[in-house]
């Protein structure tokens, strides 16, 4: 575990409190420190995985906890997002590409999982598709963590446009990851 890719990952779980002590703390700017932190978490993911691929220090260790720290961060977001806007008709407009994106990430990881037992991993290895839905993801995520007017800009209504596009393309990689695994889930024995 002694290589930079895994700390950074542990860096990434540890901002998670940070991120949301920021997120609701009524201080000045306690959005934007937020926003930061979230970003920073996110680079990490990045950064990581570039430098295991880059440095060849990939590990069973890293290979496991990235994914997991990926999700425990998105998914907080997404609900400190929904949280705070609990009224009927923001709550909903949030609440549904939330449920989409984590509804899918569970299935996804339960796919993968089983797709190892079988040893079939290869057919649901992260695309380039998954690449550029988790891009869009992130980026939605930390316009809506912000949430603040740039420039006379709607940051929000442009970071839930974009959560929309994630979850579009939530929902396209998810088909096309049970597409790949269909014929080793429909086989007998």
């Amino acid at each position: 575990m002694n290589s930079l890719p895994n700390y950074l990952t542990i860096l990434r779980i540890l901002l998670i409190p940070v991120f949301v002590l920021f997120y609701y703390i009524d201080i000045r700017h306690g959005h934007l420190i937020a926003t930061v932190f979230f970003a920073l978490a996110g680079l990490t993911d990045w950064l990581d995985g570039y430098l295991a691929r880059k440095l060849e220090v990939t590990s069973a260790f890293g290979a496991f906890l990235d994914p997991v720290a990926d999700k425990l961060m998105v998914a907080t977001a997404l609900i400190l997002i929904v949280d705070s806007n609990p009224t009927p008709y923001s709550g909903i407009w949030l609440a549904l590409p939330a449920a989409v994106i984590v509804g899918r990430e569970i299935t996804i990881s339960a796919l993968r999982e089983w797709m190892a037992e079988v040893g079939a991993s290869s057919k649901v290895a992260v695309s380039m598709l998954g690449k550029v839905k988790t891009t869009a993801q992130m980026l939605a995520l930390v316009l809506l963590i912000y949430g603040q007017p740039v420039a006379g800009l709607n940051i929000a209504q442009i970071g839930l446009g974009l959560l929309y596009i994630a979850a579009i393309l939530t929902l396209w990689s998810m088909i096309n990851y049970l597409r790949a695994a269909w014929p080793a889930l429909m086989a007998k024995g």
